[in-house]
């Protein structure tokens, strides 16, 4: 391919190739997530609580421990 207005079409087709095949990788992994989670709820567990967790164990432990914190405090002040 030509240079065309300063572009360097090759250079440019690799990235949007690169692009297409970590997209098509994503939406793979993203359908494999959504069977470990239908296979997790065939087999009992609650997938929202799941995610919860999940979302969770990805925070550090004092992110954790003040995001817990937080809600706490905002559930006794509504009397929960």
């Amino acid at each position: 391919m030509a240079d065309v207005g300063g572009i360097a079409g090759d250079r440019l087709k690799s990235f949007i190739e690169r692009i297409e095949r970590l997209e098509e990788e994503k939406a793979a992994l993203a359908s494999d997530v959504r069977d470990v989670y239908a296979e997790a709820k065939s087999s009992g567990f609650d997938v929202k609580i799941l995610r919860q967790v999940i979302r969770l164990r990805k925070l550090d432990e004092p992110d954790r421990n003040e995001q817990e914190e937080l809600i706490d405090l905002y559930m006794r002040a509504i009397g929960m």
